[in-house]
C-alpha cells in the first residue's frame, strides 16, 4: 500500500498527452479552488442564517445562492484607488502574494484515487513531490507576507497595527502547525500527501490518524490553522471595533476582492490538508484505490469540517490579543511538543512512550508553575503602579 506514490501518468514519460492531462488537471483545480470559494461565501452566510434563526440571502438566484457572484461581480466594477501615502508596487502586489499560496497548497491534496484519461492512469491530485508536507508549512508561512506587505504599504496606522498582529499571530501558530504535522509524519512514515492517505486505509475508523495519534494532536492542529486562518475567535487583524477593519482597510475593488477572495480559498484549502492528515482523505469503506467514489467522500468529509469552521464563528467570541498569544506560547507549543514525543516513544515501544508521558506530565507542571508566578509577579507590579500613581493601571496584563 505505502509503494503507492508518484502518479501513474508519468510511467510513459513525458508525452503530448500526458502534458495534456497536467494542463487538465492544473485547470480543473483552478477552477474547483473559484468554484468553491463561491459556494463556501453562501454555506458560510446560510449556515450562520440558520444558526441565528434567520433568512440570510434569498434574493439573488434560486434560494439566494447567487448572491457571492453578484457581491462578487459589484467588487470586480467598483473603484480602485490607492492612498496617496501607499507604496504603490507593493501595494498592488500584497493581494497577490496573498492568493497564490491557496492554490500552491490545494495542488498536493489527493481528492481522489486513480481514473482513466484519455488512455492514461492519472490520480485525482495535481502534484505529489516526495516533500509535499513540507510544501503545505511553505505555503502557510508565505501567506502572511500578503496581509504584512498590504497593512504596511498602505500608509495608515489602523492596516499597520493589523499587519503586525497577522505576523505575531501567524509566526506564534506556526510552530504548532509543524510540530502537530511531524506527529502525522511519524505516524505514516512519509512526506507524501498521496501515501498518508493510503496509511489511512483499513476496515475500521482506527485507521485514520485522528485516533491513532490520540485525539490530542488533532484538536492543537485544529486550534492553529483557526488562529493561522485568522478565523474567528481568533480574527484579530481585522477587529472592526479596535483597527476599523484591519490590514485592508485601504483596499477597494480587486484588491479587497482578492484578500476576501484568499480568506476562503485558505478555508477551504486547510478544511481538505485537514481531512487528508486525519481522516483518511478520500478513503472510504473499501474504495482506496476508487477514483470518482473516493472524490465524493472527500467532498462530503470536506463539507463536515467546513460547517465545523462556521459554527465556531457563529458561536465564540473573540479573544483578546494577550490571551490569543498566551494560548500559542504556554499552552499549545508545549502541548504540541509533548505529544511528538509521546507518539515517537509508543512508536519505538510502549515501555518509552510510558517515560514519555511522565516526563511530558512532569515539564508540563513546572511550565504551568513558572506561568502563575509569573502571573502573581505582574499582578502585584500592576497593584504598585496604581498605588504610586493613584489611577487603574493600564495596558495588556490589565484584567
Amino acid at each position: 500500500m505505502l509503494a503507492y506514490v508518484g502518479d501513474p501518468v508519468f510511467s510513459r514519460g513525458l508525452t503530448i498527452g500526458v502534458w495534456g492531462i497536467v494542463l487538465v488537471k492544473v485547470v480543473a483545480i483552478f477552477v474547483i479552488v473559484l468554484l468553491s470559494v463561491l459556494f463556501m461565501v453562501m454555506y458560510e452566510r446560510k449556515a450562520v442564517a440558520w444558526l441565528g434563526v434567520r433568512y440570510g440571502p434569498n434574493r439573488a438566484g434560486p434560494g439566494g445562492w447567487l448572491q457571492s457572484l453578484a457581491d462578487g461581480t459589484k467588487l470586480f466594477f467598483k473603484e480602485a484607488f490607492t492612498p496617496v501615502r501607499a507604496d504603490k508596487w507593493v501595494y498592488k502586489a500584497a493581494p497577490y502574494l496573498a492568493v497564490v499560496p491557496a492554490f500552491v497548497a490545494f495542488s498536493i491534496v489527493p481528492i481522489g484515487g486513480t481514473i482513466h484519461l484519455f488512455g492514461h492512469s492519472t490520480r485525482l491530485q495535481l502534484a505529489d513531490p516526495p516533500w509535499g508536507i513540507l510544501l503545505l508549512l511553505m505555503t502557510s508561512g508565505i501567506g502572511v507576507y500578503g496581509v504584512m506587505l498590504a497593512g504596511w504599504s498602505s500608509g495608515s496606522k489602523y492596516p499597520l497595527l493589523g499587519s503586525v498582529r497577522a505576523s505575531a499571530q501567524m509566526v506564534s501558530y506556526e510552530a504548532v502547525l509543524g510540530l502537530t504535522t511531524a506527529t502525522v509524519v511519524l505516524m505514516t512514515g512519509s512526506l507524501h500527501t498521496s501515501t498518508i492517505w493510503l496509511s489511512q486505509h483499513g476496515p475500521t475508523l482506527y485507521h485514520w490518524n485522528f485516533i491513532r495519534t490520540g485525539f490530542i494532536p488533532f484538536a492543537l492542529f485544529s486550534i492553529a490553522i483557526t488562529a493561522e486562518m485568522t478565523r474567528a475567535p481568533f480574527d484579530l487583524v481585522e477587529a472592526e471595533e479596535e483597527l476599523a477593519g484591519g490590514f485592508n482597510l485601504e483596499y477597494s475593488s480587486i484588491g479587497f476582492a482578492f484578500f476576501y477572495l484568499a480568506e476562503y480559498m485558505n478555508l477551504v484549502t486547510n478544511s481538505a490538508i485537514i481531512v487528508t492528515l486525519w481522516f483518511g482523505g478520500p478513503d472510504g469503506p473499501g474504495v482506496a484505490y476508487s477514483g470518482w467514489i473516493g472524490l465524493i467522500w472527500f467532498a462530503l468529509k470536506t463539507l463536515i469540517i467546513l460547517y465545523v469552521f462556521v459554527w465556531i464563528r457563529a458561536t465564540l467570541p473573540r479573544v483578546r490579543y494577550d490571551q490569543l498569544m498566551e494560548l500559542g506560547w504556554k499552552r499549545l507549543i508545549p502541548g504540541a511538543l509533548a505529544m511528538l514525543l509521546i507518539v515517537a516513544g509508543f512508536r519505538v515501544k510502549w515501555t518509552w512512550g510510558l517515560v514519555a508521558v511522565g516526563g511530558s506530565l512532569l515539564a508540563f507542571a513546572v511550565l504551568l508553575r513558572a506561568v502563575d508566578v509569573g502571573s502573581t509577579a505582574s499582578a502585584v507590579d500592576v497593584r504598585s503602579e496604581e498605588a504610586l500613581t493613584g489611577e487603574p493601571a493600564t495596558g495588556v496584563g490589565t484584567r
